[in-house]
């Protein structure tokens, strides 16, 4: 069944826009992200460790600027930019600037330090990070139709949907270089155009530094047949419904968002390069000193949550220099400074 994009009906993407952002949206409720879903950041201080690392890093490769931003893309309620602003050296700190970037109102209590803007500074040097930021970029849904035709997707308020217009022009474009469905009723896909461009522009806003973007991901080789859109409530995962009520999101074809010099990596191996391991304190240190022990198994279960394969060990990393040299091509020598950034340096910590 078809019907034109009129009246109740509207795609997926003008749907959850409205339903996340508008002036009743989800990410504008008072709870804010953390009242439904938990993310890395607010699994353990260790991740705001890892990225303040992250950022030393960064630093350094800029040859330690007089002025260093730190910019936390989907902000939420601030946690993470005051996690790595708390988290690192009193010398790095006195010389970086955060910047939270969300749609919602600035919270109360936030540290002065941080500037909370509607969308990222420019002229930045540093790191720009996005932690589960593109998923929530609202994208449209496509459906192979019984006649191995590929058409938007159509949602109603209270969720109901049915199939709209054939997909044409750009969107048909990027579903042929990016996610090619077979001729089979029912196969569905989410065209990320949306992501990239929006990935595009806020490695834009870099003169020079690091982009980063955490999300769950796939990649062509491995698009799910059925696409990923779902809602999450209360911790819960839901049935999506563009009323306001949840949260709506997609996984992420960070391959498709890529800009030349990128690399991409599990979560779990970003994290080991900075110094997140999950492993256990040896035994004898209950012994000799047990408040230790116990704090020092506290963060290794926090770490193995954060680097676990089949939870948060599976998000993807994409990283983006810019300005700074790249990781190497497969095969070829030399580290370059982004692959030194968060590849080879894990072998040197683990010693």
């Amino acid at each position: 069944m078809t019907a034109a994009t009129t009246g109740r009906w509207r795609g997926w993407r003008a749907a959850a826009q409205a339903a996340l952002y508008g002036p009743d949206g989800f990410y504008r409720r008072p709870e804010g992200p953390a009242g439904h879903f938990r993310t890395s950041v607010h699994a353990s201080p260790l991740f705001a460790g890892a990225v303040a690392r992250l950022l030393c890093r960064v630093d350094a490769a800029l040859g330690r600027p007089a002025r260093l931003d730190f910019v936390d893309m989907a902000a939420g309620r601030g946690e993470l930019v005051a996690g790595v602003l708390a988290a690192l050296p009193a010398e790095v700190a006195a010389r970086t600037r955060g910047y939270a970037v969300e749609v919602a109102g600035r919270p109360d209590g936030l540290d002065e330090r941080i500037a909370w803007l509607p969308e990222p500074p420019r002229s930045v040097t540093g790191l720009l990070f996005a932690n589960e930021w593109l998923d929530n970029v609202p994208v449209d849904v496509v459906e192979v139709d019984a006649a191995g035709v590929p058409r938007r997707v159509l949602v109603d308020t209270d969720g109901a949907e049915r199939l709209g217009e054939p997909v044409s022009g750009e969107q048909a474009a990027w579903l042929a270089r990016w996610w090619p469905l077979p001729a089979e009723e029912g196969l569905r896909a989410e065209i990320g155009l949306p992501r990239d461009t929006a990935w595009a522009s806020a490695v834009a806003a870099l003169d020079r530094g690091l982009a980063v973007a955490v999300d769950y991901a796939h990649t062509r080789d491995a698009r799910p047949p059925f696409g990923t859109l779902t809602g999450y409530r209360e911790g819960r995962e839901t049935r999506p419904v563009p009323d306001g009520s949840c949260d709506i999101t997609a996984h992420v074809a960070l391959d498709a968002c890529a800009l030349p010099g990128a690399r991409l990596l599990p979560q779990r191996e970003a994290l080991r390069a900075l110094g997140v391991t999950g492993a256990r304190p040896p035994l004898a240190l209950a012994t000799t000193d047990p408040p230790a022990y116990v704090r020092a198994l506290a963060r290794a279960g926090e770490a193995a949550e954060l680097t676990a394969p089949g939870g948060l060990g599976d998000f993807g990393w994409l990283v983006q220099p810019v300005g700074i040299p790249g990781p190497p091509a497969p095969g070829a020598g030399g580290t370059g400074t982004a692959g030194a950034l968060l590849v080879d340096v894990a072998d040197d910590e683990e010693q």
